[in-house]
C-alpha cells in the first residue's frame, strides 16, 4: 500500500501511535469546524497514473445517469408548496462504474484496505466503519465529462467518503453550506436563497487530484460546478456504514446504476 499512498506524510498504517493520533485529532477538528476535512496528496502520482489507466478502457461499460430532480430527491416535501423556489429542479450528469466491474484497481484496493478503514472511523468518531456488501454500490468511480456536474442536493448519509483520481482543466469546484438546515429546522428559505445564487456564505473548495475528502452532507447542500475543458473529472466514491451486511435493494440498483446485480 506504500506504492499507492503517501504513508509518510499520512500514517494510516500505524494505528494507535502518536503520528497517527495527531492526524486523527487533525481531522476530528476540522469535521468539527468545517463539517469535512481533506488530505491533499493521500494517493500517490503513480497511483492516480495506474488508477486511470485501469478505468479508462472500462468508460465504455459505465452506466451514463441524466436525471432533473430538486434539491431534496423527493417529489414533494411536506409543508412545500409544489411552486416553492426550494422545489426547483436542477440537471445532473454523470457516468457510474461500479466495484464488480473494477475488483482489481487502485480504488478497490483502498477500499478493501483495514488500516483505512480503521482511520476512518477514528476520524468521524466512530465505533468501528464496515465496507458495504454490496457488489456495485460499495465502490463507483464518476466521471463528469465538458458540461456535466453534480448538482445540488443533501446526502441521504452522514458522511461521504471520496478520492479525487483525475480534475478538470476548468470548473468541477465544489460548492457548499455547511449545515445551512439542522434536523429540527428545514430552512427552505435558505434553501430557495441557495439555490438563486444569493447566499453569501456559500463556499467554494478546489481539490487536486489524490485527495481524500470527508464531508457531512445530510444537513449541508453541496454541489459540483460544471466541468470545462476536454480533461474528464474522475472521481471514486466510496460506502461504508457503521453495521455490517449492508446492501441496497434491486430498485435501488436500479435506479442509480441501470441494473440489478
Amino acid at each position: 500500500m506504500r506504492d499507492i499512498l503517501d504513508l509518510d506524510r499520512y500514517p494510516l498504517d500505524r494505528p494507535g501511535s502518536p503520528a497517527w493520533h495527531a492526524l486523527v485529532g487533525h481531522c476530528r477538528a476540522q469535521l468539527a469546524a468545517d463539517g469535512m476535512f481533506s488530505l491533499p496528496g493521500l494517493v500517490t502520482q503513480a497511483a492516480l497514473t495506474r488508477a486511470m489507466a485501469e478505468i479508462t478502457p472500462l468508460m465504455p461499460q459505465a452506466f451514463t445517469h441524466k436525471r432533473s430532480h430538486n434539491i431534496y430527491f423527493k417529489p414533494t416535501v411536506p409543508g412545500l408548496p409544489d411552486d416553492h423556489p426550494a422545489l426547483c429542479k436542477v440537471e445532473t450528469a454523470s457516468h457510474t462504474l461500479c466495484a464488480d466491474q473494477m475488483p482489481q484497481s487502485v480504488p478497490v484496493w483502498i477500499y478493501e484496505w483495514a488500516p483505512f478503514q480503521v482511520f476512518l472511523a477514528a476520524a468521524m468518531d466512530l465505533p468501528a466503519l464496515f465496507p458495504m456488501l454490496d457488489p456495485l454500490a460499495r465502490v463507483n468511480v464518476m466521471t463528469y465529462r465538458t458540461g456535466e456536474r453534480l448538482n445540488w442536493h443533501f446526502d441521504r448519509s452522514d458522511f461521504t467518503t471520496t478520492i479525487l483520481l483525475q480534475a478538470p482543466e476548468g470548473g468541477g469546484e465544489f460548492l457548499y453550506h455547511t449545515d445551512l438546515r439542522s434536523d429540527d429546522n428545514p430552512n427552505h428559505d435558505g434553501v430557495a436563497r441557495l439555490l438563486r445564487g444569493e447566499d453569501p456564505l456559500m463556499q467554494t473548495l478546489r481539490l487536486s487530484a489524490g485527495t481524500l475528502n470527508v464531508f457531512k452532507g445530510r444537513n449541508t447542500p453541496h454541489c459540483v460546478t460544471p466541468v470545462e475543458g476536454s480533461t474528464d473529472r474522475v472521481i471514486t466514491v466510496f460506502s461504508y456504514y457503521p453495521r455490517p451486511g449492508v446492501v441496497f435493494s434491486p430498485e435501488e440498483r436500479l435506479g442509480f446504476y441501470g441494473r440489478e446485480g
